[in-house]
């Protein structure tokens, strides 16, 4: 196993190599999955260009993009990237909709944050749709707050931060 690999009870989170891009290529793919997500969904173009982007940030960063595994099965993707609109580094997660509703996003994304902040990325930010409740109930069950907010193509995004260590 990858020393940057993370156990939690129930899920394997690993640094997203070439060999998932077909995993990957399926979730950016899935309107359930990656239709709230800056950007929308991808093609598998993009999805390439991304991966590349993302296996480069965990190069110069020692942080990155993660795949989650329950039982063995990929069920999506969490972790932290640096945001196309500047805004800096940011948490991000998917599943797909058929292993939602059960406390995998929450889980895998307090692993990933955990994880950047044990990394020394003292702050974290994470973007959601003011109307997202799903990720917006997410975000602040892993500790993060809302500092500021902004409009985007008419919807107010509200700006979660992590900051360690508290100030």
């Amino acid at each position: 196993m990858d020393s940057r690999s993370v156990r939690t009870p129930r899920l394997l989170l690993k640094p997203v190599t070439w060999r998932d891009m077909e995993d990957m290529v399926r979730l950016k793919a899935d309107g359930g999955a990656f239709g709230r997500m800056l950007g929308g969904v991808r093609s598998r173009q993009q999805a390439e260009l991304e991966m590349a982007d993302d296996i480069a940030f965990w190069a110069c960063h020692r942080v990155g993009i993660f795949t989650i595994h329950e039982k063995g099965r990929f069920v999506g993707m969490t972790g932290i990237h640096d945001r196309p609109d500047g805004r800096g580094f940011a948490l991000r997660f998917a599943l797909f909709p058929w292993a939602s509703g059960r406390g995998i996003a929450r889980e895998a994304a307090g692993a990933a944050l955990n994880f950047a902040h044990d990394a020394g990325i003292n702050k974290v930010i994470a973007v959601a749709a003011e109307s997202n409740v799903a990720s917006r109930t997410i975000l602040g069950g892993i500790g993060m707050r809302v500092e500021e907010t902004f409009q985007r193509d008419g919807q107010t995004m509200l700006v979660y931060e992590s900051v360690w260590p508290k100030p």
